[in-house]
């Protein structure tokens, strides 16, 4: 169930950033993040502002041609996954199970942009659908699954 606080409208690209740089301050070692939303629906946006939150300085782009970006600096590494151009056969065969399985985890942020060609997903991790919406901005449903530890009271 979809709690209200768990479901903000963000009216522009600004506000789209502005959240992720929140996340990017407050998730803590380990989280994993499936980003879900149309092409155009502010994934890449948001995975940017985690990077801000997160203290990387160096651009962040979609890794759509390159699959896996990885960011070192900050205060955690971020590891951006983009799996569009992929099919699912194609993704199982990549070992992604390392940005997430306990005892094989890389010690950061994992943000994986269309989670839906994952063979499997992890146990847990923070789902975020992100959806634009003519005249209104983008509309995002954060929604913790599993042994999520992030207060999402004051996101938003």
């Amino acid at each position: 169930m979809i709690k209200p606080s768990n479901l903000l409208i963000l009216p522009n690209f600004e506000a789209t950033k502005a959240l992720g740089k929140k996340l990017g301050q407050n998730l803590p070692k380990g989280s994993v993040l499936l980003l879900k939303g149309d092409l155009g629906a502010g994934k890449t946006t948001l995975v940017q502002g985690i990077g801000e939150g997160l203290g990387i300085h160096d651009p962040i782009v979609s890794p759509t041609f390159t699959l896996i970006n990885e960011y070192q600096e900050g205060r955690l590494p971020l590891y951006h996954l983009d799996l569009y151009r992929l099919e699912p056969d194609a993704v199982s065969e990549l070992y992604l199970e390392q940005y997430w399985e306990e005892g094989e985890r890389l010690p950061g942020i994992t943000a994986i942009e269309w989670p839906e060609k994952l063979s499997y997903l992890p146990l847990n991790y923070l789902e975020i659908q992100l959806s634009y919406i003519e005249g209104t901005g983008r509309q995002v449903i954060l929604q913790p699954v599993g042994d999520v530890s992030l207060d999402l009271s004051h996101i938003g």
